[in-house]
């Protein structure tokens, strides 16, 4: 084996890989926690394609990557350069080729020689082991490093059978022959067979069964044999499903078209299998053998005819058809002295037809909700055709791979036509039979899919079998909408902007300062600290029940666990046991009683930090179980709100404008929205360790609040917090995830560190991250809105909830936010708003990007949405005429100044072309009956400020050295979004040097104290402002000194400020003006200003699946001068596609009333697998940002304005595009009144909305699927 990593590709100080810095030019890393795993995927591809890939082939590779930053765009622009568009990049004829005549090389993207190569000499540029590269690009990096080949000696020396010893006496095999695995079956009939172990290594680790014998069977020649011949194709159950990929597409192009009807399905279904790391390994026999009721590919291989070999130790070989060979559950025909040798596909015949079928929660990497293989083999009679033979297999119904045996009796012998398809699909109906409450729920989204997926099928017959035999019944051009495949377009996008630079840095779209660390590999996150000796690893012990009394907690089975050192529980928190960043209502350690599932009972210590979770799932804690609130209605009902947490605001009267008839039309409804997972790529951790004999406490966090780590700690070890220090570097990932929950988990692992001074280091792992430490709030608002005929609105009544979870935490800012910005960007003369946190028996939710405010927005734009379906017009025209203007005074009496939504608003419409898009949208309607598009346009206000007064204060130190370079600390986390990119630039320009003379260190709290979490999208704002303050101090000292010479450098200046004893030193200090606000009164001014933006977005989505894919986003944001636009366009396009997964993909699914089948009180998407947040395949084909131009804002910075936040929102232009679009299938049926559609707006919620035929049999027209809120 020869493994490359990140380290091998490019360093920072030798130089980079071309790859590396074409992604870090582009600006393709924030956070820089999924650069490496992006940059390897297409090192990977290059080193490994024969030719250069083409961008289709760059998009497919990095599909099994996931980025929660940046959007995707950047990632994709810095790889397609090495792209072959067109053979000409070989022949020497490319515009890419040089002056001088040579070439670029499309594995380096650099000149080399192989242009003149053939297309197959070009697959080796290097002839030797290793290819020199010179590359010099930007700030003059040298890549003098060398282009590693496989090593010679591994490929000449031979295999050998190895046996290597594991933990917990697990012994691995690896047979290089046949009999040698036979014979290793024989001795141990039991043990598990793997080859990429992507199943068996998660039963291991995240299902934790044991298996004491594992058996490679990945370098038995026999097993990875390839044959084809007249019959068909035999490939060894070895053979890693990308070699399948590649045997298919092959036999594709040189057999007969009708030949290879099975191989097509097979293709198209591979593309959505998994990932391509995933491909790579995984093998076709495990995929069998595992049997699992949801295999994308075991539906294909039974309708397919296709036969499995199987040989026991004895070498006896017997087949079995696929469609006998599954039994039940995971179970197969096939005894424990039997392996699965060999499977057989035969070719098909003409008129001999196979489909495959899959949808999933998201396209790409994701298992199947439903999937599907169907046969079916024609024969003419005269000018008919009869069904001679048929098989319809469906995965995802069922506890194995269901035949429909019925159907297919059904359609044998039967003529091809319409009476046929109807007759099928009643039988189906009875042949798929799908519980209430099964596993799995979504039951009437699956069962309409068995209906769809079949006329699905049916219509592609009888497509192809239109071109033999015209004379066939068939369907109007409108139906085969029904067929075609969404054409897979490159992801493409423009960015407007305009640069207005303020002295040497201000305002250049400068690349992120730690952009060439983190695409080496070489940044440094918690989990990367060297470890102090003697360094224990701490695993939390967690609640199971959602609410109980603590009966007992036994610890002894766990004493006796390999490594373990220590328990920790209440009664040993030297200080206070209460935590909480507002009120203090939560636990360290539950004491007498649990309130959700993951609520920390103790933290365990041992020596690994596997050793600590396997003792810790041995302590033994007994409950007695009370009763629960699962639910924002349960807790509304039950009036279980936390204390004090009702706010109210009101503007007019709402009730006299009701009652008076002003308002021709009064309309009421309800919105429920789900929450979210931050899914941060970097998991929450700390290291604590203690100095000075235990006297002081440090550690290192990943959190946007380092201050909130030192207070906790210091609070439950009753230590001041001048002896308590914490350190952050950078975050992979924040979104506000790891502004207060990630303080007790640094607060529980400084316990045992502190008892037994001895550092204790604590990561989660993200299944545990995802169960305990919150998400963005669920909502619900119950509106009541009155308005005019025109569309004029007049009043509005809302009720809104919040679900907070267990504790407060920040559920009642984030609930106040929320009712801020209830009017979004609509002038409402009179407004009732009342808001409650409910207290559920979940873990607390918290902040996260928007903190309430796209709740509160997303009601707005629903009952605006409303309004227009009730007076018959475009939601746009309802938008227009209800806008806010300069002067406006909101709802909480703060009014607008340099409002410049009209401006914006106008200039998108015209750039995105709306009107005309959306007069395309309703002529591609009317042409296609299964295939609907949307358009919608969406604006926003967004509050810059924190809604607590106190919190709006920065501080930073700004030392200059005698070398004329500048070290800045501030209290702002860098987490990627490039703050220390901006603060370094307001410092260079401060003082008028180069950005390269400006470092950013860590933010630690014994630098500057007392600062405010990185948040409420303000951190740029203040941080930078606290920079330029101490900068001009600095500055003003400098001036009697620069005044008297002229100095050629500022190393000059400094040095000679140096000698004159003047202190080159200063701390920073910035407070946000003209904040104030009343609750009692309820006015004030809120937000220091706000940031103006909207959004245009055009889906298309399958009425039959409830899959879509958005077609075009175009963006448009007032951020003033940017600081860095570049960074700031990041900023919004990543927050975009963040906003997508928040409305349309993202779902958390609980133990509830909606979700029996769940355990109670227990989340089921806990992990990548069953939690889908965007890839690369979700973002739009087209993404356009652009920055309104001419506009500075006299109110921050350099005449800037925040944007980490106020894009999230916009987001939900592809919802309300994707309701558009449903609003269109529903009319089909003559269904025209208003309904309503839930976040996020899954493939269930739409493909449900979307009535018709096929889901008639199950559900009514107003169904809604179940959310858990």
């Amino acid at each position: 084996m020869h493994v490359i990593s990140i380290e091998g590709v490019g360093h920072r100080k030798l130089g980079l890989h071309p790859l590396q810095e074409s992604l870090a030019s582009s600006h393709g890393s924030q956070c820089g926690f999924c650069t490496p795993g992006f940059v390897m995927s297409m090192y990977a591809l290059l080193r490994s394609s024969k030719n250069s890939p083409s961008e289709e082939e760059i998009e497919e590779c990095l599909a099994g990557n996931l980025c929660r930053c940046t959007g995707y765009r950047p990632i994709i622009d810095a790889f397609r350069v090495f792209a072959k568009s067109d053979d000409a990049l070989y022949s020497g004829l490319s515009s890419l080729s040089l002056q001088d005549g040579s070439n670029i090389c499309p594995s380096t993207g650099k000149p080399c020689s192989c242009g003149s190569k053939t297309t197959s000499e070009a697959a080796t540029c290097n002839e030797d082991r290793f290819q020199s590269i010179s590359y010099s690009d930007i700030d003059g990096a040298k890549y003098t490093d060398k282009e590693l080949i496989f090593p010679p000696e591994l490929l000449l020396r031979k295999l050998a059978p190895l046996k290597l010893g594991g933990n917990e006496g697990i012994t691995w095999y690896r047979p290089v022959s046949l009999q040698n695995l036979l014979e290793l079956k024989a001795n141990f009939p039991d043990a598990k067979l793997l080859v990429g172990n992507t199943e068996v290594g998660i039963e291991m680790r995240l299902k934790r069964l044991q298996y004491p014998v594992l058996i490679s069977a990945a370098q038995v020649p026999e097993l990875n044999a390839l044959n084809v011949n007249d019959n068909g194709i035999e490939v060894g159950s070895a053979l890693r499903l990308s070699e399948l990929l590649r045997l298919f597409r092959k036999v594709v192009k040189e057999r007969p078209a009708h030949e290879t009807s099975a191989c097509k399905a097979f293709i198209e279904q591979l593309k959505w299998f998994a990932g391509t790391q995933i491909r790579n390994v995984a093998c076709i026999g495990g995929n069998i053998c595992t049997a699992s009721p949801i295999s994308d590919l075991n539906p294909l291989w039974m309708a397919s005819r296709a036969e499995f070999r199987i040989i026991n130790c004895n070498g006896d070989v017997r087949s079995i058809p696929a469609k006998d060979f599954f039994l039940g559950y995971r179970k197969v025909d096939m005894g424990s002295n039997e392996i699965l040798l060999s499977v057989f596909l035969p070719w098909t015949r003409p008129l001999e037809y196979v489909k495959e079928f899959k949808q999933a929660h998201r396209r790409d990497d994701d298992i199947a909700i439903v999937n599907g293989g169907m046969r079916v083999f024609l024969e003419e009679k005269g000018q008919q055709l009869f069904v001679s033979d048929a098989s319809i297999v469906y995965g995802g119904v069922a506890p194995l791979s269901l035949r429909a045996r019925n159907t297919e009796e059904l359609l044998i012998g039967k003529n091809w036509n319409k009476c046929l398809l109807q007759d099928a699909l009643k039988v189906i109906q009875s042949d798929v039979l799908i519980k209430e409450g099964a596993p799995g729920g979504m039951v009437e989204f699956r069962k309409s899919l068995t209906l769809s997926f079949f006329f699905k099928f049916f219509l592609w017959v009888t497509h192809h079998v239109n071109n033999v035999n015209p004379t066939i019944e068939t369907f109007p051009p409108s139906h085969m909408s029904a067929v075609q495949l969404v054409p897979r377009f490159s992801r493409i996008g423009k960015q407007d902007y305009e640069t207005v630079k303020q002295g040497t840095s201000v305002g250049l779209p400068e690349v992120h300062l730690s952009a060439r660390m983190q695409v080496t590999g070489e940044a440094e996150y918690t989990d990367d600290t060297p470890l102090p000796p003697c360094t224990l690893h701490a695993a939390l012990v967690l609640s199971k029940v959602p609410h109980a009394r603590i009966l007992s907690v036994d610890d002894s089975a766990a004493k006796s666990s390999s490594g373990f050192v220590g328990l920790f529980l209440a009664k040993d928190v030297p200080g206070n046991n209460m935590i909480g960043p507002i009120v203090a209502d939560e636990e360290l350690f539950a004491t007498d009683v649990v309130t959700c599932v993951g609520q920390v009972i103790g933290v365990l210590v041992a020596d690994t930090h596997e050793n600590a979770k396997t003792a810790a799932r041995k302590v033994d804690v007994r409950y007695q179980e009370l009763p629960a609130i699962l639910s924002i209605k349960e807790a509304i009902n039950a009036k279980s709100f936390h204390p004090n947490t009702e706010r109210r605001l009101r503007k007019g009267d709402v009730e006299l404008c009701f009652q008076s008839g002003q308002c021709d039309r009064i309309i009421e409804g309800e919105v429920q929205m789900g929450g979210q997972e931050h899914f941060y790529l970097e998991p929450n951790g700390s290291l604590v360790w203690t100095i000075d004999g235990g006297n002081e406490v440090h550690m290192i966090s990943s959190t946007q609040a380092p201050q909130q780590h030192q207070k906790y700690v210091s609070h439950v070890l009753g230590l001041p917090m001048s002896k308590v220090v914490c350190k952050t570097k950078r975050l992979g990932g924040g979104f506000g995830g790891k502004e207060t929950r990630s303080a007790f988990i640094a607060a529980a692992a400084s316990v045992p560190s502190y008892l037994l001074n001895r550092p204790v280091k604590l990561i989660l792992d993200r299944d545990v991250d995802m169960m305990i430490t919150g998400h963005r709030h669920s909502f619900v608002g119950k509106y009541k809105v009155g308005f005019t005929n025109e569309g004029k609105i007049l009043a509005l009544d809302l009720e809104i909830y919040n679900n907070g979870g267990n504790s407060m935490d920040l559920s009642l800012s984030n609930l106040e936010r929320a009712m801020f910005h209830s009017d979004n960007v609509y002038e409402i003369p009179h407004v009732r708003i009342v808001g409650n946190v409910c207290f559920t028996n979940f873990p607390s939710n918290t902040a996260f990007r928007g903190f309430g405010g796209p709740q509160g927005m997303l009601i707005t734009e629903n009952w605006i949405q409303r309004i227009a379906a009730e007076l018959d017009k475009i939601p746009e025209e309802i938008k227009e005429m209800n806008f806010q203007v300069e002067g406006s005074i909101t709802h909480y009496f703060q009014s607008l100044q340099h409002c410049t939504l009209h401006q914006l608003w106008k200039e998108l419409k015209v750039s995105s072309n709306f009107l005309k898009t959306r007069r395309e949208a309703d002529e591609f309607n009317s042409h296609n009956r299964w295939k609907k598009r949307g358009v919608a346009m969406v604006p926003t206000k967004f509050g810059i400020s924190f809604t607590t007064k106190f919190m709006n204060q920065a501080g930073a130190l700004v030392h200059v050295y005698t070398d004329g370079t500048v070290l800045v600390t501030h209290g702002g986390v860098e987490m990627g979004q490039g703050l220390h990119t901006k603060v370094a630039q307001v410092a260079a320009t401060a003082f008028n040097i180069l950005l390269s003379s400006v470092f950013v260190s860590e933010t630690s709290t014994d630098k500057v104290p007392n600062a405010s979490p990185t948040a409420a999208s303000a951190s740029s704002d203040m941080y930078g402002a606290a920079v330029l303050d101490a900068c001009e101090q600095i500055i003003a000292r400098m001036e009697p000194v620069a005044s008297k010479h002229n100095f050629n450098t500022f190393s000059e200046l400094a040095s000679a400020c140096y000698f004159q004893r003047i202190d080159l030193s200063a701390h920073g200090f910035h407070i946000v003006p003209e904040l104030e606000f009343d609750w009692v009164s309820g006015k004030g001014n809120a937000y220091r200003y706000y940031t103006y933006g909207a959004a245009f977005a055009e889906v298309e989505i399958d009425t039959l699946t409830g899959d879509f894919h958005t077609r075009k986003a175009d963006i448009m944001l007032d951020l003033g001068y940017s600081l860095n636009p570049t960074i700031d366009i990041g900023q919004i396009e990543g927050a975009f596609v963040q906003g997508l997964g928040w409305v349309a993909l993202e779902e958390l699914k609980w133990g509830d009333a909606a979700h029996k089948w769940i355990k109670p009180g227990s989340l089921l998407t806990c992990g990548p697998g069953s939690y889908k947040i965007p890839s690369i395949n979700d973002m739009p084909f087209q993404l356009n940002v652009s920055l309104l131009k001419g506009n500075p804002n006299a109110k921050a910075i350099h005449s800037s304005k925040a944007v980490g936040e106020p894009p999230f929102f916009l987001a939900a232009s592809a919802f309300f595009a994707i309701k558009e679009a449903i609003k269109a299938a529903r009319s089909e049926v003559g269904l025209t009144n208003w309904f309503p559609l839930e976040t996020p707006a899954t493939p269930e919620r739409i493909r449900m909305a979307c009535f018709d035929e096929f889901s008639a049999p199950f559900a009514n027209s107003d169904f809604c699927p179940k959310l858990s809120v």
